[in-house]
């Protein structure tokens, strides 16, 4: 895959994730900072590396499955695999400043 084609997925990746809202805070999960890494291969397989605000975090499982099918939505992607980390742990550092302002942490 060339690197035109390569970013222009990634592009779609980003702005699919910014579609996904834990139900309980309303900013998307990557200006959230909950996305830790996002990879795509040569032959167009996505590996996204993503955590939660908390381990113990109720909406893991509808936020988990909410990322996958939307990410699986987006044309040229041979496939999806999302997996859930713990390391490094969120902080609100991670959050975008238009996260934190939506907030109210500014």
């Amino acid at each position: 895959m060339d690197s035109e084609k390569r970013l222009e997925l990634e592009e779609k990746v980003v702005a699919m994730l910014r579609t996904v809202f834990d139900p309980e805070i309303p900013v998307d999960i990557y200006s959230l900072g909950l996305v830790y890494r996002i990879d795509i291969n040569d032959d167009a397989d996505l590996t996204v590396d993503m955590t939660m605000t908390a381990p113990t975090c109720p909406m893991a499982d509808f936020i988990m499955e909410d990322t996958r099918l939307k990410l699986e939505s987006i044309e040229g992607l041979r496939s999806v695999q999302v997996n859930l980390v713990f390391e490094p742990q969120w902080t609100q550092d991670m959050m975008s400043e238009e996260a934190k302002l939506e907030l109210g942490l500014l």
